[in-house]
């Protein structure tokens, strides 16, 4: 759920047994209270609180133009519903906020105005989880319904600005910046069942003795051929925690 200025969330993190790394990352990882000291500065004339850094996650359903074409909205609705179960779920246990739901996306950030490898990690690692938990689901609507769907996740950790936006008594924090939008494109790029993340990500992720590559406990990551996003100047270094089994969706 996006936060207006009016609520907060205290999600629980629950504790339990996904491996050694996964729980190192829920122990040692970013619960954001630095994002909630930030977000509590925001007044009724307030636009930008802060800039701080931060790892910035999106995620995304593929397949979902079709699904909305072939069902009722009310069972859309169902189906959307369940989705975003899962990757506010995932947030929330590696100590992310969402700032954003639209349409079938998600954006989040972890580790606001902390050392970039805690939140880096905790991203990471919820990214995978969303993947490992949606793949259930998945597997389910395309036998009960005939669908086919997947999700894709990409990470940038940067700097950003914790804005708010929208008409008076429901404005909503989100954040705003170049971060959030390579996050958005590498998502975009990403391939179904996978997580794209910058290089800014890779190393954070790498710092004081953090997760190296492979990462024990969770899948290998490797580097790809340097990308180009669209409207942005220079290449990108991108690296991929690749899929068990691509789909073309």
């Amino acid at each position: 759920m996006v936060l207006n200025e009016n609520q907060k969330e205290h999600p629980e993190h629950p504790e339990g047994s996904r491996g050694v790394v996964h729980s190192k990352v829920r122990r040692e990882g970013s619960r954001d209270g630095a994002g909630e000291r930030i977000a509590a500065g925001f007044d009724a004339k307030t636009t930008v609180a802060d800039t701080v850094h931060a790892t910035v996650l999106f995620a995304d359903m593929r397949g979902y133009t079709g699904l909305a074409e072939r069902l009722a909205p009310a069972k859309v609705v169902a189906l959307l519903d369940e989705f975003f179960g899962v990757l506010t779920s995932a947030t929330a246990e590696y100590g992310g906020h969402v700032y954003h739901l639209a349409g079938d996306g998600m954006m989040a950030g972890f580790g606001l105005g902390e050392p970039g490898e805690r939140g880096a990690r905790a991203a990471f690692a919820a990214g995978h989880a969303m993947l490992q938990q949606f793949a259930p689901v998945a597997a389910r609507w395309q036998r009960d319904l005939n669908l086919v769907t997947g999700m894709g996740v990409g990470l940038h950790f940067g700097e950003v600005a914790l804005a708010l936006f929208g008409p008076p008594g429901k404005r909503a924090i989100t954040l705003v910046g170049d971060t959030a939008n390579v996050a958005a494109r590498l998502c975009s790029r990403a391939r179904t069942g996978e997580v794209l993340f910058s290089c800014s990500v890779a190393t954070a992720l790498q710092a004081n003795g953090g997760l190296p590559s492979p990462t024990p406990g969770l899948p290998p990551f490797l580097q790809l051929p340097q990308f180009e996003l669209r409207g942005r100047s220079g290449l990108l270094d991108i690296w991929c925690v690749p899929a068990a089994g691509r789909a073309s969706v």
